[in-house]
């Protein structure tokens, strides 16, 4: 255990508050040791969350824009202040390099500023004149927000979620995953705080939580970031009271490589390597199998393991030298490797990449050296499932055709991305079945806060980032104010 771990607590009505009960979270990199401590809420600890954000919504909605974003921008700027603090104690907990999670809190920020920067335009009354008076179109908050959030980008997965419903004039109350509740925590505080009590309510905990979360009648709304499968139990439990929804699922996110893209190109490879492999591959949006024009494929496949080679440090997070730390906790990574091995039984090739820098401290770890997969079947689990891990399967493929069955031949349609000469690759991208398609980049390094991010098919249900994000957050008001009040076909 830690010399120091640090203890959490849940936050109800602007008040810190205790529970009987508490949840270790461990090391990934040394899993003997406890980084800190979550609490464990109850059914009955989160009703009376709800209960606050309920009664407090009466108040805040009524509350000006102007102060909702003064407030925001005053929390932005204690998550700055406090950025060093907070990506250390991620690492610790999560295992993502140092790097990696001082970036996921500049993502979070970018997002925050742009939501604070445009909500007014956004959200204002659109008044329409026309020959029978004005009709207003207005943006009203919809009420208490559930959010619920997972453990590979704890903080900007939250915070897309917190910045535009508390600048919409909701309420909320937000549960992180028990796999990376510390970090995340420390931010929702620093948010809270600036905000009247009972506006932003955080608790933890597990299913129990969830289910009352997702099935309290005073919530109208649940933001979701997670599996599939866990969503389908969130659209049931909401079922009886009709909820609101912003679900943002699972992808197996397929990259297109064309016949004429560069294989010498090597930025452009090492952009395709880090969209496989960053945060050791735990990334929903991340590009999970790769199709090759058979003309390249073997070119492609060598410069690929080259570029991989000189990118991929797998070690300690906090060395500046580490690119991928280890995978988040055991289960993820027993997954993983259970997909490397079935693939391997039926015959295809995996093939180690990168260096481990600290073999002692690898044994020690949920550690994965990354590999790429060779000579797999598009009908293979390491093909059709998710594998959010460090490893991906490279294919060819005949003709552009095929490469196009192969990238939607799947029930995910998150993110997906194209490599080739520009206008070549922008023709085959419209023809892809995705909330997004990247060209000549893939995953974190094409997102962009300014514009919507979501999924089709069992990827998601709404967008989050960009204007529709904002609105994501609000219900339309139509307010008609007719001139003529006597309808003339109505007889007397």
């Amino acid at each position: 255990m830690s010399k120091n771990p640090i203890v959490i607590d849940a936050i109800i009505n602007g008040e810190k508050y205790k529970t009987e009960k508490q949840a270790p979270r461990e090391n990934p990199t040394n899993p003997e040791e406890i980084v800190g401590f979550s609490p464990v809420n109850t059914q009955e600890d989160t009703r009376k969350a709800i209960d606050v954000a309920y009664e407090t919504f009466t108040t805040w909605r009524r509350s000006s824009m102007d102060e909702r974003i003064e407030r925001m921008s005053r929390a932005i700027q204690k998550i700055k202040d406090a950025t060093p603090e907070i990506a250390q104690l991620l690492s610790r907990e999560h295992g993502k390099a140092l790097y990696d999670s001082k970036g996921e809190i500049a993502v979070s920020l970018m997002w925050m500023e742009f939501a604070c920067d445009n909500v007014k335009e956004v959200l204002k009354n659109e008044v329409q004149r026309h020959d029978n008076g004005k009709t207003i179109i207005a943006k009203d908050a919809i009420g208490v927000v559930s959010a619920i959030t997972p453990w590979n980008y704890p903080i900007s997965l939250s915070t897309i979620k917190v910045a535009p419903a508390l600048l919409a004039g909701n309420t909320m109350v937000l549960k992180p995953s028990p796999l990376a509740p510390l970090a995340v925590s420390k931010v929702i505080e620093l948010i809270a705080n600036e905000f009247p009590p009972g506006v932003l309510n955080l608790v933890h905990g597990e299913a129990d939580v969830g289910v009352e979360l997702t099935s309290n009648p005073k919530v109208a709304k649940i933001a979701f970031t997670g599996g599939t499968e866990t969503a389908k139990h969130i659209m049931k439990a909401a079922a009886d009271t009709i909820k609101h929804m912003t679900l943002e699922l699972g992808g197996n996110d397929a990259a297109i490589v064309l016949n004429d893209f560069d294989v010498n190109d090597e930025k452009a490879m090492r952009r395709i390597v880090i969209s496989n492999f960053l945060t050791a591959g735990q990334i929903c949006m991340i590009a999970k199998r790769i199709y090759v024009d058979k003309s390249i494929y073997d070119s492609f496949v060598e410069r690929y393991i080259e570029a991989a080679n000189k990118w991929i440090r797998v070690g300690d997070p906090f060395d500046k030298n580490v690119t991928i730390g280890p995978v988040n906790n055991e289960k993820q990574a027993k997954y993983v490797q259970s997909l490397i091995d079935d693939a391997k039984s039926k015959g295809a090739q995996v093939v180690k990449l990168g260096e481990i820098l600290d073999q002692a401290l690898y044994e020690k770890g949920y550690f994965m050296q990354p590999t790429v997969v060779l000579g797999a079947s598009q009908d293979d689990p390491i093909v059709v499932e998710e594998q959010f891990g460090p490893t991906v399967p490279i294919l060819p493929f005949e003709d552009e055709e095929h490469a196009i069955h192969l990238a939607n031949d799947s029930i995910f349609g998150l993110t997906s991305s194209v490599w080739g000469e520009e206008e070549h690759a922008i023709e085959v991208a419209k023809r892809i079945q995705a909330g997004t398609t990247m060209i000549n980049t893939a995953a974190v390094q094409g997102l962009d806060v300014r514009f919507p991010f979501g999924g089709v098919k069992q990827s998601g249900i709404g967008r989050e980032y960009g204007k529709e994000g904002l609105l994501a957050y609000t219900d339309t008001h139509v307010i008609n104010v007719p001139d003529q009040l006597d309808l003339p076909y109505i007889p007397e």
